[in-house]
């Protein structure tokens, strides 16, 4: 049993290290979008509330709509609707680069959420005590708020990527492939099933891996 579980294994091998390629590709380009626009996406809606003036109250709630509306739109119905836009911008609504772009509006809008919510956690006294020293607001954010969040943005990063290997194993709808996809091809409609249940499993273990990982950056650099 086990040496023909093996022999079906490495028949599908060059496929299932395609998609292990295409699902890193996606969640990879994602997850840089995610820190590029997320972060500062989510640290200027925190401080429209914190510090609110005319000018940027305005932007906050642009940005604040964004990140409300794309994560609470159901993800596969943004893919499709998205698909005029990709074209647009990429030439193809098709491939794994063109799976990528819906991904990332969508990492960008859960982690400025996130990133949100883990700077409003920051104590009062942080922002009173960068006033106090006459601090920019460049010094504040970058000497102050993600110096003290630094732990919870990790943390947060993290939910991001696993959140993003669960949305990209429906990228198969738009010709993205992915592990997601294989897994679904190969293995669920050809009933093969013993190639999707590793697929399963490969999931798992990358998400644990994931997981750790994160949480032990977390704590390693958590200055509590």
């Amino acid at each position: 049993m086990m040496t023909a579980y093996i022999e079906k294994i490495s028949y599908y091998l060059p496929e299932l290290n395609k998609a292990l390629a295409e699902s890193g590709k996606m969640i990879l380009l994602s997850i840089l979008a995610a820190i590029v626009f997320g972060l500062p996406i989510g640290t200027f809606v925190y401080l429209s509330k914190k510090i609110p003036n005319r000018s940027n109250r305005w932007i906050g709630v642009l940005l604040n709509g964004y990140i409300n509306i794309v994560r609470s739109f159901p993800f596969l119905l943004f893919v499709v609707a998205l698909i005029p836009f990709t074209r647009l911008v990429l030439g193809t609504a098709f491939g794994t680069y063109a799976a990528a772009l819906p991904l990332s509006f969508v990492a960008v809008a859960l982690y400025a959420r996130l990133v949100e919510q883990v700077l409003l956690e920051i104590p009062n006294e942080i922002l009173e005590l960068a006033r106090s020293l006459g601090c920019t607001k460049y010094q504040l954010i970058f000497r102050f708020l993600y110096i003290e969040a630094r732990s919870g943005l990790v943390l947060s990063l993290t939910s991001v990527i696993i959140s993003m290997v669960s949305y990209s194993t429906v990228m198969g709808v738009i010709g993205g492939g992915g592990i997601g996809d294989f897994a679904l091809r190969y293995g669920y409609q050809r009933y093969e099933y013993e190639v999707m249940y590793t697929a399963i499993v490969l999931m798992i273990l990358f998400v644990s891996f994931i997981q750790i990982s994160g949480s032990k950056i977390a704590k390693k650099i958590n200055k509590k």
